[in-house]
């Protein structure tokens, strides 16, 4: 007899676009996943008596943007996981994400949008009042023209990865961190200057010696942290064109894969 082990339903990329009309604007991609027992007969018999469909889902989450005038992402979804359990008692954990969209204030009342780097947060809560989350930055894209080395790995009969002592450097990154208390969290926005503060001033001798620096320079400068994560990839150009008296100047082009992949996670 099979048995339903994890269930669980919900909707994904509501966006929500929240402004005064004025000069504010909070902007982000939210996911919301519902889970208990109450939904099992929907799955086993049809019967969606206690469902609240993912449109009105759609719906509570940008009702609920109207109510909220911060900009933090995890106080958004602190209030949008403790209204829905509020309105609906037959919801035993409720998981919500979101993504920002990322846009650059160019006048008191205008925007430009930005691809790529964007704050992450994730949230998780029951009834209990056990609460689980994570924050981040995912898609950063640091480069850097010189301070960075590799050499000294193993050489065999698969290699043909020339050694360099000096090499610019292109990585793609996202960072996550855990608080030790989420009422007292630390400043996204203050985690990635000091990522990209590292980043530009550590001379490494290779992207693993980078993120464990980024790591623990993290885990000094904010008391607030219980664990930082990073994954890395390493997009370093392909030299395309190389001026004849100086070796220096260059042209790269992009890689094509595959891409080297770094991960570390570091607790305290």
């Amino acid at each position: 007899m099979a048995e339903p082990v994890v269930t669980g339903y919900g909707k994904e990329a509501v966006s929500v676009y929240r402004t005064d009309g004025v000069r504010s604007l909070f902007a982000a991609s939210i996911g919301m996943i519902a889970r208990g027992p109450a939904f099992l007969p929907s799955y086993t018999e049809g019967d969606n008596t206690d469902v609240v469909a993912t449109d009105s889902m759609k719906n509570f989450i940008q009702i609920a943007a109207l109510d909220f005038d911060g900009t933090a992402l995890e106080d958004f979804l602190e209030l949008l996981a403790r209204r829905f359990l509020d309105t609906y008692p037959q919801v035993e954990r409720i998981e919500v994400t979101a993504r920002e969209l990322p846009f650059a204030r160019r006048t008191e009342q205008s925007f430009q949008g930005l691809a790529g780097d964007r704050a992450v947060a994730e949230l998780a809560l029951d009834r209990s009042g056990a609460l689980e989350h994570r924050s981040g930055r995912e898609g950063i894209r640091l480069i850097k023209l010189t301070g960075s080395s590799f050499a000294g790995f193993v050489r065999d009969e698969y290699t043909t990865l020339a050694e360099s002592h000096d090499r610019p450097l292109y990585v793609h990154l996202d960072v996550h961190w855990r608080n030790q208390d989420f009422a007292k969290r630390a400043p996204g926005e203050e985690v990635l200057d000091s990522v990209a503060a590292t980043f530009a001033e550590f001379d490494s001798a290779s992207i693993q010696e980078l993120v464990h620096r980024m790591g623990t320079r993290l885990l000094e400068s904010f008391q607030e942290l219980e664990e930082v994560s990073f994954v890395g990839e390493n997009r370093l150009w392909e030299t395309a064109q190389v001026l004849g008296s100086d070796e220096r100047v260059r042209v790269y082009t992009d890689p094509p894969p595959p891409f080297g992949r770094i991960e570390l996670t570091l607790a305290r």
